[in-house]
């Protein structure tokens, strides 16, 4: 996972925050973020991603629109990362989306 700040365009566009609880399987987790996050970079309306975990993991994914996040929920391979999440990496999660109204930095 990069390190980055992701480069989001001028607001508004919609930010997916995903924070997670892990269990101490850790069976294949590392390889399957990755990939996660290289096909979600893939996908029309992807606009950058940050993740940080220490005990609690927060993983914010940007889109374009709500349009792009349900394609990204339906894609197939996605599905299988998250029933994967669900049967054993996860001891709890909660998925929100928000409309970034605006943004700024340094």
């Amino acid at each position: 996972m990069s390190l980055d700040i992701a480069n989001t365009p001028p607001a508004p566009y919609y930010a997916v925050i995903f924070t997670s609880l892990r269990t101490a399987v850790d069976e294949g987790y590392g390889e399957m973020a990755e990939k996660m996050v290289a096909l979600a970079a893939q996908q029309p309306g992807f606009l950058g991603v940050e993740s940080a975990r220490d005990g609690l993991g927060i993983t914010v994914s940007y889109w374009k629109d709500l349009e792009s996040i349900r394609a990204w929920k339906a894609n197939a391979e996605h599905q299988v990362a998250q029933q994967l999440g669900h049967e054993k990496w996860y001891a709890a999660f909660k998925t929100r989306i928000a409309k970034v109204e605006r943004d700024y930095a340094l």
